[in-house]
């Protein structure tokens, strides 16, 4: 199953670079990086994203990740993936852009 990581273009880009990452800022305020499943990240992008257009999301196969991912209840008592570890380069699948249209993120044909 894939999870999903958003990410602004410049933690995008560090993240590239350093090859790991401890994610964006409410990631490291919290302690633990937030993910979505395919049927939550549209919400995601939607509640935390609304205005920003120069994002990327990061696809990752959850089984890759390991006992360091949790399923916990979250917004609306959903369970979602939170990543109690660093995520490395060798944990994405793919990553593409995801625009901001004039009616929100345009996702990539089949995630949603």
């Amino acid at each position: 199953m894939l999870v999903f990581k958003i990410l602004r273009r410049p933690e995008w880009n560090g993240f590239r670079d350093a090859g790991r990452t401890e994610g964006a800022p409410v990631d490291l305020a919290d302690g633990y990086i937030h993910l979505s499943t395919a049927a939550q990240v549209a919400e995601t992008a939607a509640r935390h994203f609304a205005e920003e257009s120069d994002l990327v999301l990061v696809a990752l196969d959850s089984t890759r990740l390991g006992e360091a991912l949790r399923w916990e209840p979250s917004r609306g008592g959903q369970l979602f993936p939170h990543l109690y570890r660093p995520l490395r380069l060798e944990d994405v699948v793919w990553d593409k852009s995801l625009p901001l249209g004039a009616t929100g993120h345009i996702f990539p044909e089949g995630v949603l």
